[in-house]
């Protein structure tokens, strides 16, 4: 479905793509390649991908982060706009599984390096 829709995206009016989990199975590679193509599509569309892959995160323009706080009694949610600082640390939660991960947040600014060459050549 992801490939019909970028290789469509320049001929079809749809204003708005929501992916949820479109990464689902998937991991290595193929999540930066899929990165890649949602951020190819992102040209000519506004795109919303729900995803746990850092290597997909990576490739957006903007990243948030869904909050969910819970005090025993009530359960809220809410989103919060990620600074370049804030992306790179919670890619780096997102790899490493852990906070504080110098090994993690290296392969993140690589990640987030990789998608902004990817975006210069767009």
């Amino acid at each position: 479905m992801l490939a019909l829709e970028v290789v469509l995206a320049d001929k079809a009016s749809v204003p708005t793509f929501v992916f949820d989990e479109v990464d689902a199975g998937i991991g290595g590679k193929a999540a930066i390649e899929v990165g890649r193509r949602l951020a190819r599509l992102a040209a000519n569309a506004q795109v919303l991908v729900v995803t746990h892959l850092p290597q997909v995160a990576a490739f957006g323009d903007r990243h948030y982060h869904v909050l969910k706080s819970d005090d025993g009694t009530v359960t809220t949610s809410g989103v919060a706009l990620l600074d370049d600082d804030e992306r790179v640390a919670e890619l780096s939660r997102m790899l490493a599984g852990l906070e504080g991960s110098a090994t993690a947040e290296a392969h993140a600014r690589e990640l987030v390096d990789l998608a902004a060459e990817d975006r210069a050549l767009r």
